[in-house]
């Protein structure tokens, strides 16, 4: 069986930031102390995922590349599409096809935050259901602005609907999915919505009719933040800011993820941690081989 590669979606789709800000991809915008790219990257790679492809405009692409390169130095592998225009998050799979090559797949939207003790072991859970898709809903104020699931009295879903008038929850399904080795060909499949848009809730409805959708909740416990406005960006630059000064340990740090891991060594970290010397970055590097 095919190990699950990554994809993050990184184009312009559903981006609610002020033109004026996005002189450069909102994914290379700092949140906090690192571009706010590190964040979903991070995720994948808690998940164990070490192929990963990024999507973004054309102009957008070499700055993900000067930034990332090929991923050797994180001991992963990423490589680089294009997306000419922004027509839907299904459209991840059909750019995708090529570098998953019959693998099941993980996307993540570029601009989304996730926090919480045991997301490394959910993100496992959710790559170990291969035959099933997996996604992850969040109690929110406003479901309407989402796709909203629905559970029934057993707490099962019964349906997910996109940015409904009147929702059937308050739970909103966040910009992480897991798919079967199959989504390419129900990606290709979905019509365009009203908004000319190939919906990632219509790839989602395809596995729930078959009886293959798997639900995680994230509780009071997890944080996801949408920083698809300059309010939500700069409030998750104050929730990072808030929680590294408390504990004194980094979120979203890829090199500690990969160390970890065992995709790099020390030496690896170490020469890290000279790239970004005289940075609260390369000094908590530092403190990761140091002891």
């Amino acid at each position: 069986m095919k190990t699950r590669k990554g994809i993050i979606l990184a184009g312009g789709t559903g981006s609610r930031l002020h033109p004026l800000t996005l002189t450069v991809s909102k994914q290379l915008l700092p949140v906090y102390d690192k571009p706010m790219i590190f964040y979903p990257l991070s995720v994948l790679m808690l998940s164990g995922l070490s192929e990963i492809l990024i999507i973004s405009t054309p102009d957008q692409l070499p700055s993900f590349r000067a930034l990332l390169g090929n991923g050797s130095a994180l001991g992963i592998r990423i490589e680089y599409v294009a997306q000419p225009r922004p027509d839907g998050l299904a459209q991840a799979f059909i750019l995708g096809r090529e570098f998953l090559n019959g693998a099941p797949a993980a996307l993540i939207l570029g601009d989304n935050i996730f926090y919480g003790d045991n997301l490394q072991e959910m993100g496992q859970r959710s790559d170990g259901r291969r035959d099933a898709a997996s996604i992850f809903a969040y109690h929110v104020a406003e479901p309407s602005q989402y796709g909203v699931v629905e559970f029934d009295a057993d707490n099962k879903v019964i349906s997910i609907e996109e940015k409904p008038t009147v929702p059937k929850s308050n739970f909103a399904a966040t910009g992480l999915y897991f798919f079967p080795s199959d989504v390419p060909d129900v990606a290709a499949a979905v019509k365009p919505s009203p908004r000319g848009e190939l919906e990632i809730t219509s790839v989602i409805a395809h596995y729930l009719a078959q009886g293959r959708l798997h639900v995680e909740t994230l509780g009071r416990g997890y944080a996801w933040l949408d920083t698809g406005t300059p309010e939500s960006l700069l409030a998750a630059g104050q929730f990072i800011a808030m929680l590294e000064a408390r504990q004194g340990l980094q979120v979203g740090c890829l090199e500690e993820i990969s160390y970890r891991a065992g995709w790099i060594d020390a030496e690896q970290v170490a020469a890290a941690a000279a790239r970004y010397r005289n940075s609260g970055y390369g000094t908590y590097l530092r403190s990761l081989i140091d002891g």
